[in-house]
């Protein structure tokens, strides 16, 4: 039996190990499966290894993806750029792991992304500095707009969120939440912007999922904005997942 997996803090919020359930179910793929692994620290990822012998291939989500890179043996070029991993393809040499780090973010958030990003957005706010919001300035950047990134405090080159002022918002076309706020189950909060600043010329893309409708992307209705849920970045980025657990040649 091959198996995958899940690995973060908390994880109730996640719907991978029921999309990955589903898969290996329609797709008749009985030699496989997929389990949530809950690790209060990432430390634990080696003990993990140990008990489950089977693994092999981790997706990993808040909030390790940064701190997942220490325990690799080698890390994909694009995923060492920004600084981020959420796939983890394991092999297993006897008594030796090889351990390989890839960001399959970069890809969902791509797919997301592409019919937007026309020409028309010229400006974006991101919102957080985790691992998410690496992948997706990475993406961003790609796509020749330009990104004024915030957090909770101010620092070299990060606004805080009183800095996202009337001006800001009106010529950023765009504004993506890659925090937590809001993920089930503490769905009523959302970051801590003036959403009457918001109007029909908005995109708003929160990379939180469940609840589909997050309570950003509901201030934003509200306003006329365009809301993208995080539901297609997920389902891309777990079939690129699969792909590269499958792809004998990386």
């Amino acid at each position: 039996m091959r198996k995958f997996g899940l690995i973060g803090y908390p994880l109730g919020h996640s719907f991978s190990k029921k999309y990955f359930s589903e898969k290996f179910l329609n797709e008749n793929i009985d030699d496989c499966s997929y389990e949530n692994y809950p690790i209060p620290d990432i430390s634990q990822l080696k003990d993990l290894l140990s008990v489950e012998s089977e693994l092999c291939g981790l997706n990993v989500t808040i909030p390790y993806k940064t701190d997942v890179i220490r325990f690799l043996s080698y890390i994909d070029p694009e995923a060492e750029e920004i600084g981020a991993v959420n796939v983890l393809k394991i092999e297993h040499f006897g008594k030796e792991l090889k351990i390989s780090g890839f960001n399959s973010d970069i890809d969902g958030i791509r797919a997301t992304l592409e019919q937007y990003l026309n020409g028309k957005v010229k400006n974006a706010i991101v919102l957080g500095t985790g691992g998410g919001s690496k992948a997706v300035c990475h993406v961003l950047k790609k796509a020749g707009i330009k990104i004024s990134i915030v957090s909770r405090s101010r620092k070299q080159g990060i606004l805080d969120y009183s800095d996202v002022d009337r001006d800001l918002v009106k010529k950023s076309g765009l504004i993506i939440n890659t925090t937590p706020l809001g993920m089930f189950p503490n769905i009523e909060f959302k970051p801590e912007l003036d959403y009457n600043l918001l109007n029909s010329e908005h995109i708003l893309f929160d990379l939180v999922y469940n609840p589909e409708v997050t309570s950003f992307l509901s201030e934003g209705l509200k306003r006329g904005c365009t809301a993208i849920s995080g539901l297609k970045m997920l389902h891309s980025q777990a079939d690129k997942s699969w792909e590269i657990w499958n792809n004998n040649n990386l």
